[in-house]
């Protein structure tokens, strides 16, 4: 599959909001924090930082959120539910990385993840990013355990 990044527009916010997980993973899902949620409806809050993720059909596959931070550039990701556990997380995260490269050069690039999502965290360590430490995280009206992953970028 192919994935195209254009700016986040309204209705593809909108769709991003209504997505709704497996059980395991409804943790992730818009609606469950007021803050995310808010951010991704508010064309302000938005800028130019979320960026929707299509396939060939200009089907909604995805988002990106790109936020700098010194030198390195923190990905915040989402593969629409219908097309996780369909072995595209490698490629959509890489293209991800990709379109970021392009834009923003950072060194390096750094995510959190929930420590419970395994099937992420092998995808990240497959593409290259390490581990740099595990805590604690309000979020979703409890406290879960997140892991704070980055890949140094080559600067030759």
């Amino acid at each position: 599959m192919n994935f195209h990044f254009v700016p986040m527009n309204d209705s593809r916010a909108r769709a991003v909001a209504d997505w709704h997980d497996d059980v395991e993973f409804v943790f992730y899902g818009f609606d469950r924090d007021p803050e995310d949620w808010g951010e991704l409806l508010d064309p302000r809050r938005r800028k130019e930082r979320y960026f929707a993720v299509l396939d060939d059909f200009n089907e909604l596959v995805g988002l990106f959120c790109f936020e700098p931070a010194g030198d390195s550039l923190e990905l915040g990701l989402g593969l629409a539910p219908r097309y996780t556990g369909r072995g595209l997380g490698a490629g959509f995260v890489a293209a991800g990385m990709a379109f970021a490269r392009k834009r923003c050069r950072p060194r390096r690039f750094s995510l959190k993840v929930a420590a419970f999502n395994r099937r992420a965290i092998r995808v990240y360590e497959r593409l290259g990013f390490r581990t740099e430490r595990t805590f604690p995280r309000e979020t979703n009206g409890g406290e879960l355990e997140f892991v704070s992953m980055v890949r140094e970028e080559d600067t030759n």
